[in-house]
């Protein structure tokens, strides 16, 4: 008889483990216990088969369980009697994982579409492998008593399959049927019927509120964007079905994949056929997500058709989680409201991923993917990260993990900052240990970094470039040195100047600045991010001075007022797509960009423009003479000089590893195009996988970097 202490790390609450624990157990004759607990799960063993169960432990691990660290300990037998799952241990400290919400499985959904099962069309179904998680929880260890389900008491026969080893049920903590459970306010038919009708009806689902239209009806989506003050950025899709997105859109296996899977994000693919026009004007991709909760997939089923599922907000403003704020800020958007009594104690966007270069690329991490830690090689002091300004998302860490929270959204308005704070709050209250600093970024004027100014913590800024490209290796485990090319489209330099076109060697958490984009002037400063004529006359009148056709912003350039130089690379695509023709003004930003990334794809090409690398400095003006000759046949040489230019710097540095991040690397043609020629030329390229490139992810980047402080 052998007796053994175990102590699980990982991603083992809300997954299951403990009833594949209990079963496994019992399969091998075994003893003992198990419990959740602040930092994991706790097992104690006695039996003959006590080695046989640490190696099945490890190797048939429930579908959504990881094991991050495993302490086995060797006791004297006590004579257990039998194996139980014990009352949770919620002493000592929190460092437990904690998961995000999950798909629901096949089986459930086979139950759910099934008249003879009790659970017939109950649109909060749900098990061990799949259901809310993060959404609904509170505090940990990860129980029915800690989240938002324990007003609903199990009936008895919820609770005789909660209490069944053999229930797929079996410690489900959101467990639940139409006798015991959330329920909604109305019938689902009633909200189809207001879909087909062309009403807006805003749906409370799983982290948040959605809007949503039927996605055939262009004057009923043109009623949503002039309401929700949405211009022209893309609307998602959801569909009823993987045939029904195959039907209309390319997919790739990477792709197919990505939609199927339990995180369920919305994936960036091309279409294949012509949809209703106000859905995503001039781009050639759609947003496409198939229904991920019980409530989505009855929906879509009463429905049979797509529907455009976007965030239950206005423009610039958080996502609405509770049927009153909803009321109040959606009251002039939707015709129709649809809602349950389940609260969200957590709001969660949909993920946002793209396919790129075989293999997934998060551009919006949320749903699914939040807040999953990253593991790095090495003990991180206990510090929150504020992130930046556009596209927030902070982060936290402990041990040697980084836990970055969901996406926020832009700092732009006083529901965004709430929204902000709130999530700073909840991140840093779950796991109940005191933040030793604040990482945050050294632009002061930064809404993120003047929260962080207020703490009375140590505060350590961040150059916003050597966070992206710390966060870059982060995400694939790299200790440097490297070569870092950060470009995006702004991020205060260390000289006081706008950076955004970086070249950075960083190794042993330091960077020097080893070239970057020739700088040119703004006219207008941030205005520019908006309005890419402004990028292109500070391109212009730097090549042509004067001679360039005088109007009032070229009196602005010509006396530098409100005119900060930039070498800014996603200033420079805006730039390229005015001068070309493609679009002077934008509704969102990023577009230029995007419009000439869709150019360049469809007319593909492999020759370049010359640019010079001279003592450092990338000099675009031969590209710019050469593009202004022969405007259209400039989308695909201009990414693939960028691309060509990337790679003659790697040769100069002389780095092995290069490592690309920034919002500029959203783009598919040009991250591609960089990877390939790096490759061909000897080098190592590495690009953002469970992050986002974007200042999405940089928190985690600021966390590394005060870790060197």
């Amino acid at each position: 008889m052998k007796r053994l202490r175990i102590e699980v790390r990982g991603g083992v609450q809300g997954v299951g483990f403990r009833p594949f624990v209990h079963r496994l157990a019992g399969e091998l004759g075994l003893a003992g216990w198990v419990s959740n607990g602040g930092q994991g799960v706790s097992i104690e063993l006695e039996g003959q088969e006590v080695d046989a169960f640490v190696g099945r432990l490890q190797s048939e691990l429930p579908p959504r369980a990881s094991i991050h660290s495993l302490a086995v300990s060797h006791l004297d037998p006590v004579g257990y009697r039998e194996f139980e799952i014990r009352e949770s241990d919620g002493s000592g400290e929190k460092t437990a994982i904690v998961m995000p919400d999950i798909a629901t499985c096949v089986d459930c959904l086979r139950e759910m579409f099934d008249p003879r099962d009790r659970r017939f069309h109950y649109p909060f179904i749900n098990c061990t492998n799949c259901g809310p998680r993060y959404s609904i929880l509170e505090s940990l260890p990860y129980d029915r008593a800690n989240t938002s389900m324990r007003q609903f008491e199990m009936c008895c026969v919820c609770q005789a399959e909660y209490d069944d080893p053999d229930d797929r049920r079996f410690h489900a903590q959101p467990n639940a049927c139409p006798d015991c459970g959330p329920q909604l306010d109305r019938p689902i038919r009633d909200a189809a019927d207001a879909i087909r009708q062309g009403a807006i009806v805003a749906v409370k689902g799983l982290g948040g509120f959605h809007l949503i239209v039927d996605a055939g009806n262009d004057a009923a989506i043109r009623r949503l964007r002039e309401r929700k003050a949405r211009e022209e950025k893309p609307f998602a899709l959801m569909f009823p079905s993987p045939e029904a997105v195959e039907d209309s859109c390319e997919l790739s296996p990477v792709e197919s994949r990505l939609m199927r899977s339990p995180e369920a994000p919305i994936v960036l693919v091309r279409r294949r056929v012509e949809v209703a026009p106000a859905i995503a004007p001039g781009s050639p991709y759609l947003g496409v997500m198939l229904p991920y909760t019980p409530l989505h997939h009855l929906l879509m089923r009463e429905l049979g058709f797509p529907v455009v599922a976007t965030s239950g907000n206005r423009s610039q403003e958080p996502i609405c989680t509770d049927e009153r704020e909803a009321m109040e800020r959606l009251g002039g958007i939707a015709d129709e409201f649809f809602v349950h009594n389940r609260p969200i104690v957590r709001p969660v966007e949909d993920s946002v991923v793209r396919a790129m270069s075989g293999r997934e690329l998060i551009l919006r991490r949320a749903r699914g993917y939040a807040p999953l830690p990253l593991t790095l090689k090495r003990e991180l002091p206990r510090t929150l990260a504020t992130g930046s300004h556009l596209k927030n998302a902070v982060a936290v860490s402990m041990g040697r993990q980084v836990f970055l929270g969901p996406h926020v959204g832009d700092l732009e308005t006083s529901e965004a900052v709430d929204a902000f704070e709130n999530s700073v709050a909840s991140l840093v209250a779950l796991h109940e240990k005191p933040i030793n600093r604040v990482s945050c970024d050294a632009h002061l004027d930064y809404r993120s970094t003047q929260y962080a100014e207020r703490l009375s913590i140590p505060r350590v800024p961040v150059q916003h470039h050597f966070a992206h490209v710390l966060a870059c290796m982060a995400d694939n485990d790299l200790d440097g040195p490297v070569l870092g090319v950060a470009w995006d489209g702004a991020g205060l330099g260390t000289d006081g100047t706008i950076w955004g076109g970086e070249f950075l060697r960083v190794e042993n958490g330091r960077f020097t600045r080893v070239a970057h984009l020739r700088t040119f002037r703004l006219p207008g400063g941030d205005r520019a991010a908006r309005e890419p004529r402004r990028a292109a006359l500070g391109v212009l009148y730097e090549i042509f001075g004067d001679a360039v056709p005088d109007e009032p912003l070229i009196r602005m350039l010509q006396r530098g007022v409100n005119s900060p130089r930039t070498s800014s690379a996603g200033r420079l695509f805006d730039a390229v797509a005015s001068i070309i023709g493609l679009r002077d003004r934008c509704s969102f930003e990023g577009q230029a960009a995007m419009e000439l990334e869709f150019a360049a794809e469809g007319a593909p090409s492999d020759d370049t423009y010359p640019l010079e690398l001279d003592d450092g400095i990338l000099n675009w003006e031969p590209m710019i003479r050469a593009i202004m000759k022969n405007p259209s046949e400039a989308a695909a040489r201009f990414h693939n000089t960028l691309a060509a230019a990337i790679v003659s710097v790697a040769r100069h540095a002389r780095e092995e590893c290069v490592a690309l991040s920034g919002g500029c690397f959203q783009n598919r043609y040009l991250t591609e195009r960089t990877v390939t020629g790096l490759t061909a030329a000897g080098f190592k390229p590495y690009w953002h996988r469970r992050i986002p490139p974007n200042d999405g992810g940089i928190a985690v980047g600021q966390i590394v970097a005060a870790s060197w402080s």
